[in-house]
């Protein structure tokens, strides 16, 4: 290398710019944090401990596209609750529930609606008040009375909230309810017979020592197959004299004269028989009374239904003028309506 050259190129870098240092950026001014406001504890009621037992119960007889409804408010039930607590109706009994609904016109802000009123009847028994559900409706040629489990009901225990911990093996329920294992998701694979069937059950209810409606009974309903078209009426044996019924459908021109003769006879048949049913069901009953064994007999007599509505809130349909003390007409009138 020549000489200089390497004084040269230290001059050159002297001589060079000196290149601008980079601007410091602006310090920024520190937030001060404010405290967070301490929120109002939320406080939640605790669930009662029967608090779902009305909906538990399957409502028998309802129709499935209405069941929704039957939700659609908050209905309160603390009476049936209550009705376990000590001194109140239900306690220390052990007690079969179901449920069932009434459709009734009730007023609502300002306005009639028609509403789908839940109710809860309770058999205080000591053995289950039926293994029997009766299917029955005006559309229907006869009465069927079927094993609950053949229409998947059954009674089962109903476990308090306080006790859904507990293994259930160990518990000894008091309270039993009606319950379905019918899934509304697979209705739509049953034939529309066996869906319909579910909308007319009525939980059958035997009681050896009330004798039947029908056995007291002197009517008969007659569909006589006449042309051109058949004739429908009631006959009642204890007060209908049967020439002067004929002659009224005739002059009523329900029936033509050529056929009074063989009405006459489909009516005298029709009696006959119904005297006869209704002979052998007093009979069947007497003979199940005098099998019966004491403490059944006993049992029987001190059975109790009781029939709970909901008890009247601000955000539910006011139902205090269309209660009713009927249950079915199997179970006929609760002992008590609450």
């Amino acid at each position: 290398m020549r000489k200089g050259t390497k004084r040269k190129a230290t001059r050159k870098e002297q001589d060079k710019p000196a290149e601008p240092k980079p601007k410091e950026a602006p310090s920024r001014a520190k937030r001060t944090k404010l405290p967070k406001p301490e929120s109002e504890p939320e406080y939640f009621e605790d669930k009662r401990n029967l608090e779902d037992l009305w909906k538990a119960a399957f409502p028998v007889g309802t129709e499935w596209d209405q069941l929704d409804s039957v939700y659609q408010f908050n209905w309160n039930f603390s009476n049936l609750e209550d009705a376990f607590e000590e001194g109140g109706k239900l306690y220390g009994e052990k007690v079969y529930l179901f449920g069932c609904t009434e459709p009734q016109l009730v007023p609502f802000k300002g306005e009639n609606k028609v509403i789908c009123i839940p109710v809860v009847v309770a058999v205080a028994s000591p053995f289950p008040p039926s293994d029997k559900i009766g299917i029955n409706s005006v559309q229907r040629e006869a009465e069927e009375i079927v094993p609950m489990k053949q229409m998947k009901m059954d009674w089962v225990p109903y476990i308090p909230l306080e006790k859904r911990d507990s293994r259930v093996d160990k518990l000894k329920s008091q309270i039993f309810i009606l319950s379905c294992t019918q899934r509304r998701a697979a209705l739509k694979h049953l034939k529309i017979d066996r869906v319909k069937k579910y909308e007319y059950c009525l939980p059958y209810f035997y009681q050896p020592f009330k004798e039947d409606e029908f056995e007291q009974s002197t009517e008969v309903p007659i569909i006589f197959p006449a042309d051109p078209k058949p004739v429908f009426c009631e006959f009642d044996w204890g007060f209908d004299e049967l020439e002067e019924f004929t002659d009224k459908l005739i002059e009523d021109e329900e029936l033509s004269e050529n056929q009074k003769d063989a009405f006459k006879d489909f009516v005298r048949e029709k009696v006959r028989e119904a005297k006869k049913a209704n002979r052998e069901a007093r009979e069947a009953r007497n003979k199940a009374i005098e099998e019966m064994s004491k403490e059944t007999k006993e049992a029987f007599e001190k059975m109790k239904f009781y029939k709970f509505y909901p008890v009247q809130t601000p955000d539910t349909p006011d139902i205090s003028n269309v209660k009713a003390p009927f249950i079915n007409r199997y179970y006929g009138k609760a002992h008590e309506v609450l």
